[in-house]
């Protein structure tokens, strides 16, 4: 039972996740006029003690002016100056002691060490990546990243480089994007990445940002920066895209020459003008056809004779 518990106990992970909390610290200005009077004190003392007169007493006072500024000294290393937009990570012997959000200047227990983040809004534009797309079709994409770091505990401890860290996860998210769905739809209707820009960047944000979410990072904003077709087969798959629209386009022209032709045919049936065979309506529907579906200007020929001739 007891080597159960211990191997439990070895199972666990040693190295917990370190949240944010505020630091401890002191208005830095009142330090500051503290020790500037020690060190002025201090002077006085070792100024008084270089006179003559008691030897003891002399030591004494030159000993006692020295304390002060050893007092003084500790003082001014505790001072931190904290700048709007930049935090400072407070660590005391390896051990995490709160951050310091606050700007201005601060006293803080002068043995810490005062790491400096940055907590202002920052951009990252990813490399441009040659990936294929989910028909298998190489493309080139890259992305801009708008991003700031919001639990500096987690940027400091939990990742080496947090920066380094952004820059590949983000690098990682837009190529796993651009894997998963194709460039264009074709007209299916499915979701791709050239047609669907709005969902793309919302995907590519919420993948980001569960991937950067354990190094304290918050992100803003994704956009697409540049989607083309690489290119060795930008050229074929811009004839295929030509192609497609100019199918589209005799579709929409078929479909209305068809439409007038009805029109046409309901309208002469109704106000009685002419009666027209079935043999007559399909020379008539045939000659309106090639008069509205024709890419070129087609020429009239008069029927001088009769209907039928």
């Amino acid at each position: 039972m007891a080597a159960q518990v211990v191997a439990a106990e070895g199972n666990q992970s040693p190295n917990q996740p370190v949240s944010e909390y505020p630091a401890r610290f002191t208005a830095g200005l009142q330090m500051l006029v503290l020790g500037i009077v020690l060190v002025l004190v201090g002077i006085g003392l070792v100024v008084l003690g270089t006179r003559p007169g008691n030897v003891a007493l002399r030591a004494t006072v030159v000993v006692l002016g020295v304390l002060l500024f050893l007092v003084s000294s500790m003082l001014f290393r505790g001072l931190t100056a904290v700048v709007p937009g930049r935090a400072r990570v407070v660590q005391l012997f390896g051990r995490y002691r709160g951050t310091i959000r606050d700007a201005g200047l601060k006293w803080v227990n002068p043995f810490t060490e005062r790491i400096e983040v940055s907590t202002r809004i920052r951009n990252l534009e990813s490399a441009q990546a040659k990936v294929n797309d989910a028909d298998g079709n190489p493309i080139e994409i890259a992305a801009v990243v708008v991003w700031e770091v919001r639990d500096t505990a987690n940027a400091i401890y939990s990742v080496d480089d947090y920066n380094k860290f952004v820059a590949i996860q983000t690098e990682t998210a837009v190529r796993h994007i651009a894997s998963s769905y194709p460039y264009d739809s074709r007209g299916s209707g499915a979701l791709s990445l050239r047609d669907n820009a709005d969902e793309i960047t919302e995907r590519l944000s919420a993948e980001l940002t569960t991937r950067v979410q354990s190094a304290g990072v918050n992100v803003i904003e994704t956009r697409l920066t540049r989607l083309s077709y690489a290119p060795e087969i930008a050229q074929a798959m811009l004839r295929q895209q030509q192609a497609s629209a100019v199918v589209g386009a005799r579709q929409r022209i078929v479909e209305g020459a068809v439409g007038m032709v009805k029109l046409a045919l309901e309208r002469l049936e109704d106000e009685g003008v002419v009666e027209l065979d079935e043999e007559r309506k399909a020379a008539m529907v045939s000659n309106l056809l090639v008069v509205l579906c024709s890419e070129q200007a087609t020429q009239q020929v008069v029927n001088t004779g009769s209907l039928y001739a």
